[in-house]
């Protein structure tokens, strides 16, 4: 009998063409590597983890009978209804009146991301995404086959002619934005800013995705209002509201425990659960029971000790670079998050940079050019500060100063 080799390639489906492997993914194969000084991950500080508080919460959940039968069982897919009304009762007070029923809890806020794209995005749809924008969200939306339009910069603070910014794209777009220490940049929308873009949500009749991944990582006490909450402000209440916001953990507590949420108008949160059923069931019931005993107790505290390690990690980032990087580079300068935003001189690539920077000064971090939807920005790179020490940060920036002088 003659048996030929499956052609597999031939056999995916046309969406496949748009998937792409992630080159951040694939850069923290590097912190493998001892001598690589890494501004690559954006993952956070494994140090600031409270171990010892999830290590607590799964010991007297697991020696609790009654308790343990209901951790290691199948459970609802909305997600534990105690978490549930704690993020409830924590978006509320942050100007977002809402109960339980408006939360339904993701395997973190990727999957939210992807369930959203399913739930909004038909083959051609229009995505509106800033100028970059955040990697994993257009993986996310690539494999339901949107077509994407990137928001000027100085759109929301300038303005912009709507009809020629379409440019007869299909009506009603899905718009993603992370209004708050974004990623890659580290920028966050004034308030403005945050302003027009619901003007504008509302003259073309578009869906928003407000991605907090990062909202709790502020440098400073005083936090901007929400796109949901000021949307919830015009609109009258969540339910009437056009915003859909996704928060998550895992920058806070572990991402291991895999807990994000979707916010929003209960019919949205309805479909969301159906496709959720048939995705995964429901994120692992007894992380959630550990999230919600680790979130119950202490967590202002433990946001204080993120908040105060990340922002004196930023400015010594920042003031190195000051003192080290030649004339023509120029950064952000973020309040919050883990990411600073480097502009290389004109003609310099940041592919062609990390190469060099590998081999010729083992510093890592990651080139801008796949954070754009459409029109990409070569000469740009996104370095974060979430992992490496004072002394690595200093070195670190000095040795990739040098080989930019020398490049330029």
């Amino acid at each position: 009998m003659t048996t030929t080799r499956t052609d597999w390639a031939q056999r995916f489906s046309e969406r496949m063409g748009r998937v792409r492997a992630s080159e951040i993914r694939e850069l923290l194969k590097l912190l493998d590597q001892p001598d690589i000084l890494s501004f690559a991950g954006g993952i956070p500080n494994p140090a600031l983890f409270p171990t010892p508080q999830i290590q607590a919460s799964y010991d007297a959940i697991l020696s609790d009978p009654v308790l343990a039968a209901q951790a290691l069982q199948y459970s609802v897919s909305e997600g534990y209804l105690p978490l549930r009304q704690w993020i409830a009762e924590r978006m509320s007070r942050d100007g977002v009146p809402c109960d339980a029923q408006n939360i339904m809890l993701t395997a973190g806020s990727q999957q939210a991301l992807d369930l959203l794209g399913k739930l909004f995005i038909s083959r051609g749809d229009t995505v509106m995404v800033a100028r970059p924008t955040y990697l994993g969200a257009l993986q996310a939306f690539n494999g339901y086959e949107p077509t994407y339009l990137d928001l000027p910069e100085t759109a929301l603070s300038e303005g912009v002619d709507l009809d020629v910014l379409m440019d007869g794209r299909t009506a009603r777009p899905l718009g993603y934005f992370v209004p708050d220490f974004a990623n890659p940049t580290g920028k966050s929308l004034s308030l403005v800013e945050r302003e027009a873009l619901l003007d504008m949500a509302g003259t073309l009749d578009m869906t928003l995705i407000e991605d907090g991944a990062y909202r709790e990582l502020r440098f400073t006490d005083q936090a901007l209002p929400t796109l949901l909450a000021l949307d919830i402000a015009r609109s009258g209440s969540i339910e009437a509201a056009r915003t859909l916001f996704c928060g998550t953990l895992s920058k806070t507590l572990t991402p291991a425990l895999r807990i994000g949420w979707v916010c929003g108008p209960k019919a949205v949160i309805e479909k969301l659960v159906l496709l959720k059923q048939g995705a995964d069931l429901h994120v692992s019931t007894v992380n959630q029971m550990v999230a919600h005993r680790a979130v119950s107790e202490g967590y202002e505290q433990h946001l204080g000790l993120l908040r105060n390690t990340y922002a004196a990690r930023a400015q010594t980032l920042l003031s190195a670079l000051e003192r080290h990087m030649p004339a023509g580079v120029r950064w952000t300068v973020p309040e919050g998050g883990m990411f600073v935003w480097v502009q290389l001189p004109e003609g310099m690539d940041g592919k062609t940079l990390l190469e060099r920077a590998l081999a010729e000064e083992r510093v890592a971090f990651v080139p801008g050019e796949p954070f754009f939807a459409e029109v990409p920005v070569t000469n740009a790179i996104r370095l974060s500060y979430s992992l490496p020490e004072d002394g690595q940060i200093e070195d670190g920036v000095a040795r990739l100063a040098r080989l930019i002088a020398r490049m330029a």
